[in-house]
């Protein structure tokens, strides 16, 4: 896995999804990676997993309550703009998205737990804020 931080586009895999937003007007690829990563469940693999919490990013700059602002989300902020804005069943997909790439014997889970580091589950705590907020 390619990995250089803790942060929703924090490895290739979201890198490279994300890289896929341009020229997007809508949520299409957005609602692909959920529904993957809904389809595969038990068999989710650490890019599949990754994919999804980078669409949750997505949803929740669309939401107007981004986690991480960087320059790997430049294309993030050009689909917000031209997207309408993300409905609360986007965002409770979102939610199902992060919950299910991040189950504790899921691939991913296990990759960042060998870094005995607490630095993923924080920042999906804070996805996961940005995304429930009402």
């Amino acid at each position: 896995m390619g990995t250089w931080s803790a942060e929703p586009i924090g490895n290739d895999a979201a890198a490279d999804f994300v890289a896929e937003l341009d020229g997007e007007r809508r949520w299409t690829v957005v609602k692909a990676a959920f529904s993957t990563a809904a389809k595969l469940g038990d068999t989710l693999d650490s890019d599949t997993a990754a994919t999804a919490i980078a669409a949750a990013e997505v949803v929740a700059h669309g939401l107007g309550r981004p986690t991480q602002t960087d320059a790997y989300t430049e294309s993030i902020k050009r689909i917000v703009g031209r997207a309408r804005r993300p409905s609360r069943r986007l965002a409770d997909r979102a939610i199902q998205a992060v919950h299910d790439a991040a189950r504790p014997d899921g691939e991913l889970a296990e990759l960042w737990a060998e870094t005995e580091s607490s630095d993923w589950q924080d920042s999906l705590r804070r996805l996961l804020a940005a995304l429930e907020e009402r």
